[in-house]
């Protein structure tokens, strides 16, 4: 105990931000009060406060916002500003243009000010936006603005109680390996107290209004002026910074103004109408459905808090429903090959198996990557790029990162196309699943409060496989063993003739996360309902099959 209590004391001793010292000081008193379960919970607290740094990974951070070394908070931060910085000038880019943006969750504003200000006491020209402003609109102006590297404060979908702090290199593209770890020893070398001798400035350049007008018209320009535009649709920003954005971009292109979810269009970091502010998750759109039925709704597009990926809710079997990401992705995939849009075609390991089958019936080359856009938008000519998680990438030239507007606009053509021909999105993914077989995916997803569970969990599927799934031998390959066909990571990937099969950590939250699919052949795929729902029920027995092989 002494030794916490004596840590905290010297970090809120040292600490520039009132509100975490208030905290610390609150739990300081706590830990040392009468009442046992008041005091244990403190300590509890304090312990897991400073138990370690949070860890500056290829996502850069993320977590809870709160005091200490392993929380997000303006100390932290500022210790990862002076170390992206120290890394930068390592790199011969000392003097460079460096972009910083924010969305709007708690301390989202002072965290980016932070980054400002220390970027700009390193000696680099620093680029400022004024607002909340959605990440991919930060991801394109590194390359239009000619940048060295940009850092976005976001937790993206995550809880409200979390923030983050995303970074980009010059090409617009996310860090991967051994970047990560070199910044992160950058970071490492900084003394504890340093914090309050960093040098500082407030010299900046305001690039707001002339990159948001830069943005839309980009993102505009994605719909041609022959495409028809009448539609009628619906839009949640989610309590994010995506309403004013996609409203501009649809005015900008022609397009009838969104139907938007009033409750969830301005930004607000509790986010009071949904459980967890990601569109995937069960509930969150419920709102979006209801206006889409008041409506008479073609297509629901969501957005998640800062606007870097996309959702969409149609009718399907008569019912609206959330498509996958999967089937978004193939549908958005499709749209690409039928415009013939040249490069290659990409997709997360965790994705479906349908895009590259698709673009391989084409004639088109395919590339499969590892999980998060760090690795999709470094795919060279990307046409065009998607993760499961409702991430796509359909303008990579100028933003190869995921982006959730110009994701959007494409989606909103291609309605109207449908439309204007009689026909909707689920006729669209009929079509794909007679031409190359129904492919349905789905999650085993388990959220812990220890991470252990899951390191013990993949250590005993990766000790007993399962030989076979759905009755079918399957080729059992670990992803995290050295010479695979992908760079090494921490994952186990399941093959079969009919079955897909992924587990891994998550990069992001405290979950293990299983990515499941089955496939049923061309012939077995004519009439779409019916295989649907054979395909739904090999999903629910093939989850049952790796939950038992998890242990979960």
């Amino acid at each position: 105990m002494g030794d916490v209590l004596a840590l905290a004391t010297a970090w809120r001793d040292a600490d520039f931000d009132p509100d975490t010292r208030e905290q610390l000081d609150h739990l300081i008193v706590q830990s040392q009060a009468n009442d046992e379960g008041v005091a244990r919970a403190a300590l509890a607290e304090l312990t897991s406060a400073f138990a370690g740094p949070l860890e500056f990974g290829t996502a850069g951070l993320r977590g809870p916002i709160g005091p200490g070394p392993a929380r997000m908070n303006r100390v932290v931060v500022t210790l990862a500003a002076a170390g992206f910085a120290a890394w930068l000038a390592d790199q011969g880019l000392a003097g460079g243009k460096v972009i910083v943006g924010h969305d709007a969750r708690h301390k989202s504003d002072a965290f980016a000010e932070d980054t400002a200000q220390i970027m700009a006491g390193a000696g680099f020209d620093v680029l400022w936006t004024d607002r909340p402003i959605p990440t991919p609109v930060i991801a394109f102006g590194i390359q239009q603005l000619g940048c060295v590297a940009g850092v976005v404060v976001t937790a993206s979908h995550n809880p409200p109680a979390d923030n983050g702090y995303k970074v980009y290199l010059g090409d617009g593209s996310q860090i991967v390996p051994p970047t990560d770890a070199e910044i992160a020893a950058h970071i490492a070398r900084l003394t504890e107290g340093c914090w309050t001798t960093l040098s500082r400035s407030e010299a900046r350049t305001d690039v707001t209004a002339a990159l948001l007008d830069a943005y839309v018209a980009r993102a505009a320009s994605l719909y041609p002026a022959e495409a028809p535009r009448d539609l009628t649709w619906v839009h949640t920003a989610m309590h994010g910074v995506g309403a004013a954005t996609v409203r501009r971009v649809a005015e900008a292109a022609g397009l009838p103004a969104p139907h938007e979810v009033a409750e969830q269009a301005a930004p607000n970091p509790d986010f009071p109408t949904v459980a967890f502010p990601n569109p995937e998750e069960k509930g969150a759109i419920d709102l979006a459905l209801a206006l889409a039925e008041e409506q008479g709704a073609d297509v629901v597009v969501a957005n998640d808090p800062d606007a870097d990926r996309c959702a969409v809710a149609a009718v399907v079997d008569g019912a609206w429903r959330m498509l996958t990401g999967d089937e978004l992705g193939a549908i958005l995939g499709d749209d690409a090959i039928r415009r013939g849009v040249s490069g290659t075609f990409a997709n997360s390991i965790v994705s479906s198996t349908l895009l590259g089958r698709m673009a391989s019936a084409a004639g088109r080359d395919h590339q499969t990557t590892l999980t998060g856009f760090k690795w999709i938008g470094r795919v060279p000519d990307l046409a065009f790029g998607y993760e499961e998680a409702i991430g796509y990438c359909c303008d990579s030239r100028a933003v190869p990162d995921k982006d959730g507007i110009t994701a959007a606009v494409n989606v909103l053509r291609i309605v109207a196309e449908l439309r204007a021909e009689g026909r909707t999105l689920a006729d669209r993914l009929d079509d794909i699943a007679r031409a190359h077989g129904l492919t349905a995916t789905s999650q085993l997803s388990v959220r812990v409060a220890d991470l252990s569970l899951i390191a013990d969990a993949m250590a005993r599927l990766r000790a007993n496989p399962p030989a076979e799934l759905l009755g079918e031998p399957v080729a059992v390959v670990d992803l995290a063993v050295v010479g695979g066909h992908l760079p090494p990571t921490d994952g186990v990937e399941l093959t079969g003739r009919a079955v897909h099969v992924v587990a891994r950590p998550s990069g992001t939250e405290p979950k293990l996360k299983c990515y499941l699919e089955v496939r049923l052949g061309v012939e077995e795929s004519q009439d779409v309902p019916a295989a649907r729902a054979t395909a739904a029920g090999l999903l629910e027995r093939l989850r049952a099959e790796m939950a038992t092989a998890l242990g979960v």
